[in-house]
């Protein structure tokens, strides 16, 4: 292994930790396999769903890419055949896929249903669902005055619509329900079934919330350029959700927010360029401050976890691919820093490639304000 440096500094009582690491060399393989092009504006957005990627662009299009690995003893390679899903409506600013259906969050303040068909020649086809609000919920809710809200001084609308970009979405873990939130500051709750739109939470944040993420348990977590993490829980009774933490240790606008896989573990990166990490209290409790990933030079804008690894990616146009050194610490290292792209890296997906005794493989996908998306490959020694 290269020769690995690091320093920690703690603060006072709020176990702030200051990690910022150099490496000379790396032992662990992390090549770009291709580079895949086919959008002509800046990727904001990627997601996985089996054998496939889905892409989307703030030039209005989702693309999906179906992976074919190639079987070459010289060169381990993939070639991505690409499939355009939709395009002319409002920039893609978030994705998320159920079994059989898309879900596309966009900059004109709406969110698109896509159905994911086969054809007879096992092409896959894309029928758009719905468009939320939809119609029904909306003209529901216009019978009634108290379904009105205020969003200017001589306009209202529902409570059902978003008045602003819909900036992330996520699915809880049953599909069963779709959470959305926006830069008009919003929370929004939607069942998957009908469409309708079951809760919205007013005033979630001070400014434009960026970025929300879902538990296993059902805490909902959200992030905002007012520099906040806020924990949201279901009433006993299911219908609402209340406040249950404000997390406050960012100095600047939270961009993006990743769970570990049982949920408690949170992290959450901003524009003061650190990476923070948080982990629940036993018993189920508060979220607590447990370490800070540090080695961007710029802003943080996309994370992504796969198994016990975090990938970060900046302003700076690096990923950079980070391990716990201990389990159940706050202590992380910087195995690679992945460098080719020409742009801040704006997005990123992840998933395990290959997983054995000896070692395991991840593939990394990236998009850039390059227009590109990069493919690549992660191989760590099982220690």
């Amino acid at each position: 292994m290269g020769i690995m440096e690091y320093h920690q500094t703690f603060h006072n009582s709020d176990t702030y930790f200051d990690r910022s690491y150099s490496s000379s060399s790396s032992s662990y393989s992390s090549p770009c396999l291709t580079t895949f092009k086919g959008h002509s504006s800046y990727i904001s957005s990627l997601t996985l769903a089996g054998k496939f990627l889905y892409s989307g662009s703030s030039d209005k299009e989702i693309r999906s890419w179906k992976r074919n690995p190639i079987q070459n003893c010289e060169e381990n390679q993939e070639e991505f055949q690409n499939n355009m899903v939709t395009t002319g409506h409002g920039a893609v600013k978030s994705l998320v896929v159920s079994s059989d259906k898309l879900y596309s969050a966009h900059q004109d303040h709406k969110i698109r249903v896509w159905k994911i068909s086969n054809d007879f020649d096992q092409q896959r086809k894309y029928t758009r669902l719905a468009t939320l609000p939809t119609l029904g919920d909306r003209t529901a809710r216009l019978l009634m005055p108290n379904n009105q809200v205020q969003i200017r001084r001589h306009k209202k609308c529902t409570w059902v619509h978003h008045v602003d970009t819909v900036s992330a979405l996520a699915l809880s873990n049953d599909e069963s329900l779709l959470y959305s939130v926006s830069w008009d500051r919003t929370l929004k709750i939607w069942r998957t079934s009908d469409f309708k739109c079951l809760e919205s939470v007013a005033g979630a944040h001070d400014d434009a919330i960026n970025a929300v993420a879902l538990a296993g348990d059902g805490d909902v977590y959200t992030g905002s350029t007012d520099k906040r993490i806020k924990v949201w829980r279901k009433n006993p009774d299911g219908k609402r959700h209340f406040l249950v933490q404000t997390l406050e240790k960012h100095s600047s606008g939270i961009n993006a927010l990743a769970l570990a896989g049982d949920g408690s573990v949170l992290f959450s990166g901003a524009c003061d360029r650190s990476v923070l990490v948080w982990e629940k209290e036993e018993g189920g409790g508060f979220m607590e401050l447990v370490g800070v990933l540090r080695g961007h030079s710029k802003a943080i804008l996309c994370l992504a976890v796969v198994l016990d690894l975090v990938c970060s990616g900046s302003a700076d146009k690096t990923i950079r691919i980070w391990k716990r050194v201990v389990a159940g610490s706050g202590n992380y290292v910087c195995l690679t820093v992945l460098e080719g792209h020409n742009g801040p890296v704006k997005c990123l997906a992840a998933a395990v490639d290959r997983y054995n005794q000896n070692d395991r493989s991840l593939m990394v996908y990236s998009g850039g304000l390059d227009c590109d998306i990069k493919a690549w490959q992660i191989c760590v020694p099982c220690v």
